[in-house]
């Protein structure tokens, strides 16, 4: 079993490793910047080292640092948390090659799954269900590309296989504007990701954004963990999860979890992962693996009972999977909604101090946030200051605790976004359930 863990991240993440730890009596290292010294895990972590400045490039993405503090503490094993080196291939094989456990897969498994045509083709040997477009990148001849883009049918959407959290697409509607749109992506992902290779894909109407969640080990063995939803974003972010999806039936749920548990032995894949998929008319397309936690972790934790970060430490260690299958069976409904910092109308990011702060309670409410009165929110990182998240016997019951949670919440001094996560729970589409990933953003462009 790991001794000592150094926790390579921040905020609530941090925290919430910690607390795990704690339970299984592994010692904790927090690393922190200048900014952040005053973060409630680096506060109750055995151990602490600063390794840099504010700015995350020279602290929280500086890999010499972190591999030093992990060094100069006598830690056994890194966990990445999600966010900055999270899933970044070339962290994780220096952690190993250092004589660290990484807390996470394999590299060539990051390496794999973070390029999508790698990707993709992964999942097609597998018989995942993938959007159907290009085999593999665009070619360079503009005539077989509009010819392959007559075969795909308009619209299609340009992808970028580096990029990621909405960045590097652009969706075109008729063959006029294709080989303008493509060199555009092109230059565009080349400048951003450091590589302009781009393939093209069905673009999907009003689709739902669903994911599984999957633990796998090194012994053969792989399981899902139930669906999400995620279909509530703004700007490709984020903004409320839920488990499991509404409309989704347990025959579908089942088909699908098994086919992508089986692509994890597959793969060879290591811990905990996501399969993100596009959901629509009934069929759902492979998108994307996020090889690492998600931060709507909870709600899925809420519905199995299962923890998923001891899972993530026990598999990391080399043991093997004990939850089974059959052990998986959806309990009530789990919803979460994220915490910014940011202004509710304008949503410019709100830092500062924290004068106040009453976080909700009572059956069925878990808190998950690093804040605290008197602390100072950084204007250096991600403006997410925290998750709430209720569990109820129904959606319904579900959505009725998080009103009631949203409205018994708190936080002084500066800005967030809860009266915007109060208007979601009351919209009638929500409340509905099924609504595209594309509603919420058309909603705040009528207000």
């Amino acid at each position: 079993m790991i001794k000592k863990l150094l926790i390579a991240n921040r905020g609530e993440i941090a925290l919430r490793i910690l607390r795990a730890c704690r339970e299984m009596g592994i010692k904790t290292v927090a690393i922190h910047s200048t900014a952040d010294r005053d973060l409630k895990h680096v506060r109750l972590a055995d151990e602490a080292v600063c390794i840099g400045p504010a700015s995350s490039l020279d602290s929280y993405l500086n890999i010499p640092a972190i591999i030093s503090a992990a060094e100069v503490t006598d830690a056994d094993a890194i966990h990445p948390g999600y966010g900055f080196l999270s899933e970044n291939a070339d962290f994780a094989e220096r952690v190993e090659s250092s004589g660290f456990i990484f807390v996470g897969p394999t590299a060539e498994s990051i390496r794999v799954m973070g390029d999508k045509i790698r990707a993709k083709e992964a999942m097609v040997k597998s018989n995942v269900p993938c959007v159907p477009g290009s085999e593999g990148a665009v070619p360079d001849d503009p005539e077989e590309c509009l010819a392959m883009a007559e075969r795909i049918g308009y619209p299609l959407i340009i992808k970028a296989t580096g990029g990621g959290g909405g960045r590097g697409m652009r969706t075109v509607y008729d063959a006029s504007d294709l080989l303008e749109s493509i060199a555009m992506t092109k230059t565009e992902a080349g400048a951003a990701f450091g590589n302009d290779v781009v393939f093209m894909e069905k673009f999907l109407q009003k689709p739902r954004h669903i994911e599984f969640q999957v633990l796998s080990d090194t012994h053969g063995n792989a399981i899902h963990l139930c669906e999400r939803d995620c279909s509530m974003q703004r700007r490709n972010q984020k903004v409320v999860e839920e488990a499991p999806a509404p409309g989704i039936t347990t025959e579908q749920r089942n088909t699908l979890g098994n086919t992508i548990a089986k692509a994890c032995v597959d793969i060879g894949y290591r811990g905990a992962g996501t399969f993100e998929f596009l959901y629509e008319d009934g069929e759902f397309y492979f998108i994307e693996m996020n090889t690492r936690l998600q931060v709507e972790h909870p709600v899925t934790e809420f519905i199995t009972g299962v923890d998923l970060v001891k899972q993530q430490l026990l598999i990391a260690a080399g043991e093997e999977l004990k939850i089974k299958q059959e052990d998986i069976v959806p309990r009530g409904h789990a919803i979460e909604c994220r915490i910014n910092a940011e202004d509710p109308d304008t949503f410019a990011p709100s830092p500062g101090t924290i004068q106040s702060f009453h976080q909700p309670g009572g059956l069925g409410v878990r808190v998950d946030t690093h804040i605290y009165g008197g602390y100072k929110v950084p204007p250096y990182y991600d403006s997410m200051i925290g998750k709430l998240i209720v569990h109820g016997e129904d959606r319904d019951a579900a959505i009725t605790r998080m009103e009631g949670a949203l409205t018994e919440m708190v936080v002084m001094g500066i800005k967030t976004n809860i009266p915007l996560q109060l208007r979601i729970m009351a919209d009638t589409a929500f409340r509905k359930g099924g609504a595209g990933i594309d509603y919420l953003e058309k909603k705040l462009s009528q207000t």
